[in-house]
């Protein structure tokens, strides 16, 4: 079952987290499986993803969905990991049939790291919030010294860095069965302008560079293999410790038949009636989950007729 633990250490400002998601990321991979599958390589890549994805979700007082995207101009044109408030998941990438991804390819390899690609995070507050607008932050793929990073891990801490002055550590590890991830966050600090502040932001420093150096030791097959209790006892045991209850992310996606139709009712009567004609039926498939949305010639009729002019038909299958 998937799990996310979030703890702290006592009497330092340094919080964690640990998710480990296991069935949830088997169900990405079994739909994905149905349309040819990912190669390896991708795969890991967007294990790692959604795994930073839920992270990061967790660490944040915020009702809607966070949107972690890497777009480039290599094989993966585009790879998207999504997780909302309540932790649920999807996760999706546009990769290049024609290309040839090798066993064990970087990031850049996938990505084609250069001046042009990008790293993307986006907030998307939920219906329950009117009026709030999408907040997203932009980062290029390559450090202050303009050096492509080399992982996902690296990526976001440079992220982090850049965009929220947050000091972060990351490892992330996926494979077909676990994708999984562990995130040391140092605390803001409070009166940081005085002098007492700046002696202890200098003693701060050092507990974080400590914990962040054994988080660091964690290898992607123990981060795999182990759970939380394994991993926080060999890494942290000479600290004290807080975990909390742990929660349960789960893979689940938005799409719906009535998104589709609102889709379609977007394109307008007479675009949808051209795609009936030349196809005989208008066909979507929902590039998170695989789900496939078929209208036939009567469902896009309905579409276009008031409701209480339409004659009993098709309901469309999904």
């Amino acid at each position: 079952m998937s799990e996310l633990h979030k703890f702290l250490f006592e009497g330092l400002p340094v919080r964690g987290m640990l998710v480990r998601l296991t069935d949830g990321w088997q169900e990405v991979l079994r739909r994905r499986d149905s349309a040819g599958g990912y190669p390896a390589p991708v795969r890991d890549m967007l294990g790692q993803m959604v795994a930073a994805a839920t992270l990061m979700q967790a660490n944040l007082k915020f009702d809607g969905a966070l949107v972690l995207q890497v777009q480039g101009d290599g094989p993966v044109r585009l790879a998207v990991a999504e997780a909302m408030s309540d932790l649920r998941f999807r996760v999706t990438a546009k990769v290049d049939e024609d290309a040839a991804i090798p066993l064990g390819a970087a990031l850049q390899d996938m990505v084609n790291v250069d001046g042009r690609a990008r790293c993307a995070i986006t907030l998307d507050a939920d219906d329950r919030a009117p009026g709030a607008a999408p907040y997203q932050g932009v980062v290029p793929l390559q450090d202050a010294d303009g050096q492509p990073v080399p992982d996902v891990a690296a990526m976001l801490e440079h992220y982090m860095r850049q965009s929220e002055q947050l000091e972060t550590r990351l490892v992330l590890a996926a494979d077909g069965q676990v994708a999984a991830g562990l995130l040391i966050q140092r605390l803001p600090i409070e009166g940081a302008g005085n002098l007492a502040g700046q002696a202890q932001a200098e003693i701060d420093a050092e507990a974080f560079n400590r914990i962040a150096h054994l988080a660091a030791t964690l290898t992607p097959q123990e981060l795999l293999s182990l759970d939380a209790g394994q991993i926080l006892h060999r890494l942290f045991w000479e600290e004290t410790v807080r975990v909390f209850e742990p929660l349960s992310p789960r893979f689940a996606c938005s799409c719906s038949a009535e998104r589709v139709r609102g889709m379609l009712r977007g394109l307008g009567r007479e675009e949808a009636d051209s795609l009936i004609e030349e196809r005989g039926a208008v066909e979507v498939r929902c590039e998170f989950c695989g789900e496939q949305y078929r209208f036939d010639a009567v469902d896009v009729g309905e579409l276009f007729t008031p409701g209480e002019n339409q004659p009993p038909g098709s309901q469309g299958v999904h």
